[in-house]
């Protein structure tokens, strides 16, 4: 069984970020991650620990904007070719304050988070 999350603390500063962030995903192969289908960025429902299934699955490159997102919900980028997604706290996918890469996952405060934003590789 291949171990999906590694215990990671990365606390971004309230003055640049306003968004606590913790946990990371380890690298695995391109194929569904949690629910999460290959090639798609996932949020999942707020406190669900571990990720189990999603609520919202993202599969278009540029922004997307969050409605009644509020509190601690994982986020995957099971995005394939390397694409990254960023945590945007403006709506239209700008002021982004964290990139999350490919095969990786944050447990993040969507409170302050207003879009999220899929980058082409």
């Amino acid at each position: 069984m291949r171990k999906v999350f590694s215990g990671v603390l990365a606390l971004a500063t309230a003055a640049t970020a306003m968004v606590a962030l913790t946990g990371t995903a380890e690298a695995r192969p391109a194929d569904d991650w949690a629910g999460c289908p290959a090639g798609a960025v996932c949020v999942y429902p707020q406190n669900q620990d571990p990720a189990q299934s999603p609520s919202n699955i993202y599969w278009s490159y540029g922004p997307h904007n969050l409605s009644n997102q509020v509190g601690w919900h994982w986020v995957l980028n099971n995005q394939t070719g390397g694409a990254s997604a960023e945590l945007c706290l403006n709506y239209g996918g700008t002021n982004c304050n964290y990139t999350i890469g490919a095969d990786n996952g944050v447990y993040a405060d969507l409170t302050p988070v207003n879009s999220i934003k899929l980058n082409r590789p």
